[in-house]
């Protein structure tokens, strides 16, 4: 298997940077497979996990939660922007079900169309991540 270097980078600091042989990504068009020798590309991430293969293409070495982000691949590498990135078996299922209802009460409250859509995308987000870890349970 031939590795390429994957980073993960959030607005606080480098998360990750590794070689690795495979990543699957939540591309905004849908998911998709990452390997050393990919065509360049950009695309927007949304929500969903990013499965990290380090030694093989079958077994899954980290699962890691992103919530929106930019993903540019090359031939040699992939780089990960992302909003808020965080390891699946890290997430307090708790502190995302009370920050859900915070949100749903936030909305209600919405003065502007532009906070209307903030929240409704931070909403999605932590369905999302909710749905994870619920995942990640029953596994």
């Amino acid at each position: 298997m031939t590795a390429f270097q994957l980073e993960l980078v959030s607005p606080e600091k480098l998360l990750l940077s590794k070689p690795v042989v495979m990543v699957t990504l939540p591309g905004g068009e849908g998911d998709y497979g990452v390997l050393a020798g990919h065509a360049p590309m950009i695309t927007t991430l949304r929500p969903g996990v990013i499965n990290v293969y380090e030694s093989d293409e079958t077994t899954i070495s980290e699962r890691l939660f992103v919530s929106r982000g930019f993903a540019e691949v090359s031939a040699t590498r992939c780089a990960i922007l992302a909003e808020e990135a965080v390891a699946v078996s890290s997430i307090d299922r708790a502190a995302v079900v009370q920050a859900l209802a915070q949100l749903h009460d936030d909305i209600a409250l919405a003065k502007s169309d532009a906070e209307r859509m903030r929240l409704e995308k931070a909403i999605e987000a932590a369905q999302v991540k909710l749905a994870c870890v619920e995942v990640a349970a029953a596994a």
